[in-house]
């Protein structure tokens, strides 16, 4: 079996078949064929994965998730509109993660840490150059279940102060 290219499932060259691998207790798929690029966390091979059609890499040690920028955006869309936020998704981040430095498998340039600006209060990295996210264990699912920003009634109520001012 092959791994289609930009598609998440594996054909059988010989009779055709197509074959969708069952995802993991994350939601990831793992397509099951190793990528050139290396975890920037434990260093094994990243896997080819996908999360419902979105392809991604994914490392199968630490579980961690390397997202192209526009499909971290596209999943995290697809995600929340199956799933309901929750209160228990609020939390402080974990501010000793400011001073964590990973080189993206990429280009080997050291990643951007900082925090998440869309809600879930975590952590993340990212490679402007290559356009990729990286994702610790857990980042994703926190980021989807967080409450989303009311950015209407924030700016109501900043309009509001500043006629009162």
């Amino acid at each position: 079996m092959r791994l289609e290219a930009d598609r998440n499932y594996l054909l059988c060259d010989y009779c055709g078949s197509v074959y969708f691998p069952e995802p993991n207790a994350d939601g990831v798929r793992v397509l099951g064929e190793a990528s050139p690029l290396g975890c920037p966390v434990c260093q094994v091979p990243l896997a080819h994965a996908s999360i419902g059609d979105h392809r991604m890499l994914y490392c199968t040690r630490c579980r961690g998730m390397l997202i192209p920028m526009d499909v971290f955006v596209a999943i995290v869309q697809d995600l929340r509109s199956h799933r309901e936020g929750s209160v228990d998704a609020v939390r402080q981040p974990d501010w000793r993660e400011m001073d964590r430095r990973i080189r993206c498998p990429q280009c080997n340039q050291t990643m951007e840490t900082h925090p998440y600006g869309g809600g879930g209060s975590v952590i993340i990295e990212d490679c402007e150059n290559c356009s990729l996210n990286w994702l610790d264990y857990g980042e994703l699912d926190t980021i989807v279940r967080a409450p989303d920003h009311d950015y209407l009634d924030q700016a109501w109520d900043l309009s509001r102060v500043r006629l009162e001012s």
